[in-house]
This record gives C-alpha cells, sequence and structure tokens, in this order.
C-alpha cells in the first residue's frame, strides 16, 4: 500500500482505468464474437451491419489506447477474410 499522497492517487487512478479497460475489451470480444454469429448464421451480405458495428467498436478501443492498432487491424483483417471467404462458400 503506497504512503506518498500522490503514489495513493496514482493507485486509485490505475484501479479506475483498469475497470474502464476491461470493459471497452469485453465489448470488443463481444462484437467480434457477435459478427462472427452473423457472418455463419446470415451471410455476409445481411451480415454488414453487425461487421460496421464491429469495426467500430474495434477502431474506438484502438483510439483509446486499450488495444495496440495492430491488434486492432488483425482483427477487423480477420472478419473481414471470414466474411469474404463465407460469401465464397455461399455462392459455390
Amino acid at each position: 500500500m503506497p504512503n506518498i499522497r500522490s503514489a495513493k492517487k496514482r493507485a486509485r487512478q490505475t484501479k479506475t482505468r483498469t475497470l474502464t479497460n476491461l470493459s471497452v475489451k469485453s465489448s470488443v470480444k463481444t462484437a467480434v464474437r457477435r459478427c462472427h454469429e452473423a457472418i455463419s448464421e446470415l451471410g455476409p451480405e445481411a451480415s454488414a451491419k453487425e461487421l460496421n458495428h464491429a469495426y467500430s467498436v474495434i477502431d474506438r478501443a484502438a483510439k483509446k489506447g486499450v488495444i495496440h492498432p495492430n491488434k486492432a487491424a488483425r482483427l477487423k483483417s480477420s472478419l473481414a477474410t471470414r466474411a469474404t471467404q463465407s460469401g465464397e462458400a455461399s455462392e459455390a
């Protein structure tokens, strides 16, 4: 436990930020999961709304610094790839 006043304040800030970051990370995971479900159930055209929402949530998390920008790009790329592969599979 910190004794110095500024260290106590930093501990409080860290606790608050940790909770906020956990919430944002959770929303990213939920958006990605819902997008995967929508792609597998509805197909790529019908799941465009979920894809856009997932992109938005991922971009916001990266902008806030909660996730690394490269991770955001990787998540978005994997969602796009899965959507296009699902579209090709449904056409064939």
